[in-house]
């Protein structure tokens, strides 16, 4: 086999199982080898398959699942060129062509000989594996989905040039590598290593239409991130308000909405700010939008982190990267916390608007606001009204309403918090109120 002559993908993410496979494909009948050996390692191939499948919840042809994960997941110079635009002109579509030669080959290989000379058929156990679980701890089931449904297109391709195409479509459709594949990110430092940007695996699918009610504030929300992911001028965003009044899950709405237009979110605490700038590098020449996702921020008055945030958002040198926006909710309208005292000691400075400016500032640098806002009382039995119904809640509506009032008079007021989880809890009680 010819891996050795691969151009673009090399270095790949768990590519040792292939370069031991390539190995056993040469050298099955060699007699300079140790047949045991070589027996020996077959299985162990096998065993590193059937690990990798369970753990990204794979099924079917085992062999030709792990070949397009490769492809799927390899960062290159095609693969990240043809994300979201599809395929690009040049030289590189001959390399590309090349490469993908060499996987038909892998893809059209036939294990009989190999095994009938190592007396070993384990191989025939990954030509039809069927998944237990139906997904894994790596990859969700829509991920993993969408690879499964790739290795079978990949597994009839005509030729090369077919072969090559049905990539290249997918790289558009569903991107390449961790960022392409997933809608979420953290953030994290694993012990001894750089900072990392890792996938969220489990994302609410929450939607706009869940969200009863606001619907100027969402109408906001929907321009401005609609604007972002066409390419032309948005603003960083700052949704503030009372506690429990669907901030957040309206983040998560717009993530879900503009995911397959090429949105990704990436999810950021206050203690992290330091990484932002290593964050804003490892995304900022990749072809999708990137969101920058503070959830309830708000800084104390001998915090200082703000400035630092204040510098990412609008300052230095490098100008900010257009395929990065900052979306942050707070329950502050202001964000820095102040009190009597601080007025007092303004009081006693010589520059006081100064003071007051600098922590303004970091408000003004997001281009839009919105504001969530508790409901009223008839707006929040109208929120109860609607939850109940999706919920198949069978209650009359007066009694439904009255315990309603009981609830959130003990439950943290009027919000739409409060009102989701009082439906949760009459879906949790006796069947006989669920038709």
């Amino acid at each position: 086999m010819r891996t050795n002559e691969l151009m673009l993908y090399k270095g790949m993410e768990c590519g040792d199982i292939l370069k031991d496979m390539t190995f056993l494909m040469e050298n099955h009948g060699n007699e300079y080898y140790n047949r045991e050996d070589l027996r020996s390692l077959l299985f162990e191939c096998v065993n590193r398959l059937l690990e990798l499948s369970v753990s990204h919840g794979f099924e079917g042809n085992l062999w030709h699942t792990y070949l397009t994960f490769l492809l799927t997941g390899h960062e290159n110079a095609y693969s990240t060129s043809c994300e979201i635009v599809g395929e690009v002109d040049g030289s590189i579509n001959d390399i590309a062509l090349h490469d993908f030669a060499i996987f038909k080959e892998l893809f059209d290989y036939d294990f009989s000989e190999l095994e009938k000379d190592l007396n070993a058929d384990c191989i025939q156990i990954l030509m039809d594996y069927r998944n237990v679980t139906g997904s894994g701890k790596v990859f969700n089931r829509r991920v993993k989905d969408r690879i499964c449904g790739l290795a079978v297109s990949l597994g009839s391709a005509e030729d090369a040039a077919d072969f090559k195409q049905k990539v290249t479509q997918f790289y558009k459709e569903f991107g390449v590598g961790k960022l392409g594949l997933h809608k979420a990110f953290r953030i994290e430092h694993p012990e001894g290593k750089e900072m990392e940007i890792v996938p969220i695996t489990n994302i609410a699918h929450v939607h706009l239409d869940d969200l009863v009610g606001y619907e100027i504030a969402k109408k906001k929300l929907i321009d401005n991130t609609e604007a972002f992911v066409k390419g032309r001028r948005a603003n960083n965003c700052l949704l503030f308000g009372d506690a429990g009044t669907g901030k957040s899950s309206s983040i998560k709405a717009i993530l879900n909405q503009y995911y397959d237009q090429g949105l990704r979110m990436i999810e950021v605490y206050k203690h992290q700010f330091k990484d932002l700038n290593d964050v804003i590098a490892q995304v900022k020449n990749r072809n999708y939008k990137f969101i920058i996702y503070m959830d309830d921020l708000s800084f104390e008055e001998f915090e200082i982190e703000y400035k630092y945030l204040k510098a990412v958002i609008e300052g230095g040198l490098e100008r900010k990267p257009e395929n990065v926006l900052i979306y942050a909710t707070s329950n502050r309208r202001h964000l820095i916390r102040e009190t009597f005292r601080d007025k007092a000691d303004r009081d006693e400075e010589l520059h006081t608007n100064d003071t007051v400016q600098e922590k303004l500032s970091l408000v003004a640098r997001f281009g839009v606001t919105i504001y969530f806002g508790s409901p009223d009382k008839k707006e929040f039995q109208q929120i109860v009204r609607v939850l109940a119904d999706r919920g198949g809640i069978d209650m009359p509506e007066e009694e439904l309403l009255l315990e309603a009032n009981k609830w959130e008079l003990s439950h943290g007021g009027l919000s739409g918090r409060t009102a989701q989880q009082f439906i949760d809890y009459l879906m949790g009680q006796e069947p006989r109120q669920s038709r």
